[in-house]
């Protein structure tokens, strides 16, 4: 009786699960899209007479000043939303429903109805809970969201990576933020508390610059490629329709945040910033020189771009190979067997790597620290210099020297110097799933002046915050971190600091698994 009743319920569940597995993968047709493109011309804009080169700028060149402060990333943001004229276009893998992204969602809609056209184009990966706020924001007339290799599926989104795998593999990793096609603003960070100095449980140290000039209408033709691309959805085939309640559940949950004490406090910062009025005054002290925005091709999402079209195949042809000296900073550095054969042919060429990554303690992928640590050894004995970033206290990151409990940064910038002349910062992470499978953009940015800050973070700033890994006389692995403000009494660990056993354990079973090409 039981074999008969088990049989039953098998004829029902396997139609069941395979019809609900169809559903994962029958996307909505893209016929009709509305088609729009980056707009020019017209009136002279605030944000363009605020950054206009000065007489002296060389031909060609963009402004550039960098952000590595969070506070003034988020204020530079909101700025361009409230300052902008005619457009916003804004490209996210991340948004989180959280103070400081609904916050942005409130600038982008505070701008549409100024009468400022939004586009809006978020990978779908890391939407889960957001679908009622972009249908609201979709619903706007001046509006529009597409998302980025979409799940149908939209709450056992599971059961979409059972039967598509090979696609919802592939993320766009884009990260930009574009008024006017004026001024940029390009880097590691994606919107969420964490990457803006908002969150009492961690905070992303990371970089990306605000840009002028030619190259923010670089980004912004790039734009126009994803939004037109096969892998970019209408938002409304996807969602279903914002309801009135919903809108004023929107505006709800703004005044919520807006009226939270800790927000306030953040907002209110943000409304001191001296970095915003001196943008706005045209004040602020950009630097003019060459830049060329990298990116991959979107069709890499689909798995159709050449080589050729690929960010690191486009990257070697704008970039010389360094003579001297390369300074790479990687939250997640998985450089691989070729990787590491590429950096022992250059550092056997007489060239010095020095390599930032997170420590086992502050990073928040163990899988993608186990596909590193198993590379380290052959680094360090082509004579390679690493460093693994501490897990510091959040507000001495910010260097307020005070303490928020169990509070950390962790490392997430991207970026790499060479010889001193030149430097990327992107979204690129040195791994296989950055290189062969997300889409990612970035700037080469041709600055001594930039290069030479990166470099000097080497030799002060990054020793004191983190721990250099070297071999010890018996080629076994040491961890030195140097305390205080002399460097003679080094204290010295022989297994990962700040880790337990079971944390080794588990990143060295992972280091065992065929994982590395999905790190």
């Amino acid at each position: 009786m039981r074999r008969k009743n088990r049989g039953a319920w098998r004829c029902v569940l396997v139609p069941l699960a395979a019809s609900l597995m169809t559903a994962c993968v029958d996307l909505p047709p893209l016929d009709d899209r509305t088609v729009s493109s980056s707009l020019s011309g017209g009136i002279e804009t605030r944000l363009e007479k605020a950054v206009s080169p000065p007489a002296d700028a060389p031909p060609g060149a963009s402004g550039i000043f960098p952000l590595p402060k969070p506070r003034d990333a988020f204020s530079a943001r909101v700025m361009l939303a409230r300052a902008a004229e005619r457009t916003l276009d804004v490209q996210y893998y991340i948004w989180n429903a959280d103070a400081t992204g609904i916050l942005m969602f409130d600038a982008l809609y505070e701008a549409a109805e100024r009468g400022v056209r939004v586009r809006l184009l978020l990978d779908d990966n890391n939407t889960k809970g957001l679908d009622r706020f972009l249908a609201v924001l979709d619903a706007h007339a001046n509006i529009e969201v597409r998302l980025f290799n979409p799940f149908v599926f939209r709450s056992m989104r599971w059961l979409g990576y059972l039967t598509d795998f090979s696609r919802l593999n592939r993320r766009m990793h884009n990260k930009s933020f574009t008024a006017d096609g004026q001024v940029t603003i390009v880097g590691g960070r994606n919107v969420g508390n964490e990457y803006f100095g908002a969150s009492n449980d961690m905070l992303f140290s990371d970089l990306d610059v605000i840009a002028a000039g030619p190259v923010s209408s670089a980004v912004e033709q790039e734009f126009d490629r994803y939004w037109a691309s096969q892998s970019s959805y209408p938002a409304d085939r996807l969602l279903a329709p914002a309801s009135p309640e919903e809108g004023a559940g929107f505006a709800a949950a703004v005044r919520r945040v807006e009226a939270d004490p800790s927000a306030k406090h953040y907002i209110e910062s943000i409304r001191r910033s001296e970095f915003v009025r001196n943008l706005m005054a045209g004040t602020l002290p950009l630097e003019w020189v060459p830049t060329r925005m990298i990116s991959d091709d979107p069709a890499k999402a689909l798995g159709l771009a050449s080589p050729e079209e690929m960010l690191l195949s486009r990257l070697k042809r704008v970039v010389e190979e360094p003579s001297h000296s390369l300074y790479l900073v990687s939250p997640y550095f998985v450089p691989g067997a070729q990787g590491v054969e590429a950096f022992s042919a250059l550092a056997a060429s007489g060239v010095k790597i020095h390599v930032l990554t997170n420590s086992l303690e502050a990073t928040d992928v163990a899988a993608v620290h186990a596909g590193y640590a198993k590379r380290r050894q052959p680094l360090l004995e082509a004579g390679i210099e690493l460093y693994e970033s501490r897990r510091t206290m959040i507000e001495a990151a910010r260097g307020s020297g005070a303490s928020l409990g169990s509070s950390y940064s962790s490392l997430h910038a991207k970026t790499f110097s060479i010889d001193n002349r030149h430097v990327f910062i992107g979204s690129f992470n040195f791994d296989p799933r950055s290189a062969n499978l997300n889409t990612e953009m970035g700037f080469v940015i041709y600055s001594p002046k930039l290069a030479s800050q990166i470099t000097g973070a080497f030799k002060s700033r990054i020793p004191a915050t983190s721990y250099q890994v070297k071999l010890d006389d018996a080629s076994q692995l040491i961890w030195i971190e140097q305390v205080g403000k002399s460097s003679d009494r080094p204290v010295i660990y022989t297994q990962e600091p700040g880790t337990t056993f079971w944390q080794r354990s588990m990143v060295w079973f992972l280091s065992l698994l065929p994982i590395e090409w999905l790190l």
